[in-house]
């Protein structure tokens, strides 16, 4: 007994149904990382880095303010836990904060003779 293969076409829409749906990275409403999480997890990321940076939580804090600060926290004590224990020396951030711009001095009034 002798099976007949599939019609060309029928083979051709099947190949190019599965290189298209193969390489699908539809974003599904409801099945990714929502943007609370992200955020989240930034701001735990940015903690962790202020720490190994040798950077305060207030320093930390004052350069991110849009940063969760709780998320911080959490991220630069579980970087604190961790280089604690496999002894690990920070790395002195290299970049300072910006400064604030100076007041311009005030002109006195020309005394006039």
């Amino acid at each position: 007994m002798r099976t007949r293969p599939l019609p060309l076409l029928a083979r051709t829409g099947l190949l190019a149904s599965l290189v298209l749906l193969s390489g699908c990275e539809l974003q599904i409403p409801g099945m990714g990382p929502s943007a609370a999480a992200v955020r989240e997890a930034e701001s735990k990321a940015i903690g962790g880095a202020c720490r190994h940076a040798l950077r305060g939580l207030e320093d930390c804090y004052t350069l991110n303010p849009k940063a969760s600060k709780s998320a911080i926290f959490e991220g630069w004590r579980e970087m604190d836990l961790y280089m604690r224990e496999n002894k690990i020396d920070g790395a002195p951030s290299v970049i300072k904060p910006p400064e604030k711009p100076a007041k311009p001095a005030r002109r006195e009034p020309a005394e006039e003779t």
